[in-house]
């Protein structure tokens, strides 16, 4: 089907029944109000939790949306949304409630399309990120507001700047062909983060999230990893310092499934910049420290992207309905994008779940790890590939697969243990890990090889 008409098709399925719903901001108690609405009026697919608290106590809530909610169900991908990490910039905010609204009314109505992609998926939403900014900003009001107005948390830090660096430890790690996934934690990373960034971490620990994006504005472009270049640069500097992922064309792919479904994202000119297709390397624009979508790539399974929707950070109320409907579709094409590559389980001889089990794809140099039930998700292009999986404890399994342009592949390993050796063997092998402690004292600890979280 022609790229252009995609979103099309997929915007004609969603206009069927579609109800009239209120444009307006939300203040903090306004969006609490909204979101246990929803969950009132869908209580059997839905379920409300909060993963912690902002500086001044603002519960920082997500609706969830599962036919099991609350529930892992083994195959089944985790997806997120995050808004309003930038309290001034709130149009996210304001469509993540929309899309909530959006989801439980075409649920209840029999809406095909909604209620496979809620039975087939747990998408959990986040309409803000930081309350306590928002609140800062909207006693400014869209009128009056300033570009950097509630922009920080209340105690001025900007949270797309104080995730761990791990950007740094990665391009250390890449010249001594060290991994560049599930890169460990410094040791005092807790006293460096604020109290949303270290809630935001212990969530996307706790959840194996297989996508996500976190929305912004300011501008009108699909921004994917890497964000930080190897050589820094600032915007201002408007230097191209394109800076890819592994996982390069994949991002591209992604980031254009919501730029072409979105109603002008996608023609490139908007807000005074130019961006082909809608969409940005993220160094390749400005390169940004401490970000969370490189964050989420380097450290979890969640390929994350950040999407700038509007040229205003806080748009008039007027033009809520505007962007809405320009955005409705492209929120909903990029959630089913979760399902494509592969999936399947990692499991011993008597088919227990392995947890932590590695799926490595040969040549893309990102792993990915299974969840604590043992199923796995690897988003890829359509394509023939050779993928092992490893545990330790365990002897490698590796297979090829084809992944097709629709659903994903299944692909299951059953892992074996590796034999018991001979104490001769032992012994030798009690060498060679000596040659390798030797060598641990030379490598840092984040870049060892095979290091886990």
């Amino acid at each position: 089907m022609a790229r252009w008409l995609r979103p099309l098709v997929g915007a004609l399925l969603l206009l069927e029944g579609a109800a009239a719903l209120s444009f307006l901001h939300h203040r903090y108690e306004e969006l609490v109000q909204a979101l246990f609405r929803v969950q009132s009026q869908c209580p059997y697919v839905t379920r409300i939790y909060s993963i912690g608290r902002s500086v001044e106590g603002r519960h920082l809530y997500v609706l969830e949306f599962s036919d099991y909610p609350g529930i892992h169900e083994p195959l089944e991908p985790e997806f997120k949304y995050v808004g309003n990490m930038h309290g001034n910039e709130v149009l996210g905010r304001e469509l993540l409630l929309q899309l909530s609204e959006f989801l439980c009314e075409e649920y209840r109505r029999g809406n095909e399309r909604i209620t496979r992609l809620i039975h087939d998926t747990r998408i959990h939403i986040m309409p803000s990120m930081n309350p306590d900014g928002y609140e800062v900003a909207a006693k400014q009001g869209p009128d009056s507001n300033g570009y950097l107005t509630g922009r920080n948390n209340a105690n001025g830090v900007d949270l797309n700047r104080n995730f761990p660096d791990l950007n740094t430890l990665m391009y250390y790690s890449r010249e001594i062909s060290g991994p560049n996934h599930h890169i460990p934690l410094p040791d005092n990373w807790k006293s460096q983060v604020e109290p949303e960034t270290l809630a935001v971490i212990q969530w996307i620990s706790s959840y194996n999230f297989v996508l996500s994006a976190n929305l912004h504005g300011g501008a009108v472009v699909a921004n994917y990893p890497y964000d930080k270049s190897q050589d820094q640069r600032f915007r201002s500097h408007r230097r191209t310092v394109n800076t890819p992922t592994p996982d390069d064309k994949l991002f591209q792919k992604l980031a254009k499934t919501y730029s072409y479904a979105h109603s002008w994202m996608h023609r490139g000119w908007n807000c005074g910049d130019y961006f082909a297709d809608g969409i940005t390397n993220g160094a390749s624009w400005y390169s940004l420290s401490k970000g969370m979508q490189d964050f989420n790539y380097l450290y979890t399974n969640c390929f994350e992207i950040t999407l700038e929707l509007s040229c205003n950070k806080f748009p008039p109320e007027e033009d809520l309905e505007r962007q809405w409907m320009a955005n409705r579709e492209a929120l909903v094409a990029f959630i089913e994008e979760v399902h494509q590559g592969i999936k399947g389980m990692v499991s011993d001889e008597n088919n227990n779940g392995i947890a932590g089990a590695v799926i490595s794809v040969q040549g893309i140099s990102h792993d990915i790890t299974s969840g604590d039930m043992g199923d796995y998700f690897r988003l890829l292009l359509p394509g023939t590939y050779t993928v092992t999986a490893s545990a330790e404890g365990y002897q490698p399994l590796t297979v090829t697969t084809t992944v097709g342009p629709a659903a994903p592949s299944l692909v299951h390993f059953q892992l074996k243990q590796e034999v018991v050796r001979k104490p001769s063997e032992r012994k030798a092998s009690g060498t060679r890990m000596n040659n390798k402690a030797l060598q641990k004292k030379v490598v840092p600890r984040a870049t060892r090889r095979g290091t886990q979280r």
